[in-house]
């Protein structure tokens, strides 16, 4: 059975939480992502924000987004997979909570992200992989 760490990308990076929300915009568009982990000054993952949380509960609020800081959009438990799960768990993790992708903890710290795309890219079971696209797709048009 394959592994977390043979699909993940590796050079995910974090935001740190006392960053503003423009640092990570910048972070995102220098990596051209659109999400990231935060983590706090110990290195652990806080939360994840998205391009989308920005516009949506920083900007449409007419917020500065020079002045939010990312420990502000880091409610929440964040979810996340160990690198030596099964990709399985990953995909069922992932339909639970409706993300497409989750950060990669080893030894407490962040090693990686993996996604539908590194899933898919890797040929993982299309049956499977079909199946969570369209669980979480159907999920996601009924919650807008």
């Amino acid at each position: 059975m394959s592994a977390v760490r043979e699909f993940m990308t590796t050079n995910a990076q974090c935001i740190a939480e006392d960053k503003t929300l423009q640092e990570a915009a910048m972070l995102m568009r220098d990596l051209d992502c659109g999400s990231l982990p935060i983590c706090g000054s110990d290195g652990k993952l806080t939360g994840f924000i998205t391009d989308r949380d920005i516009v949506v509960k920083c900007l449409a609020e007419g917020k500065d987004a020079r002045q939010v800081l990312a420990s502000e959009l880091a409610g929440g438990k964040p979810y996340w997979v160990d690198a030596d799960a099964s990709v399985d768990d990953a995909v069922t993790m992932m339909e639970e909570h409706q993300v497409r992708r989750l950060p990669v903890i080893s030894d407490h710290k962040l090693v990686g992200i993996i996604s539908q795309g590194d899933i898919a890219r890797n040929h993982y079971a299309e049956q499977r992989l079909g199946e969570m696209v369209e669980h979480i797709s159907a999920k996601e048009h009924m919650s807008h």
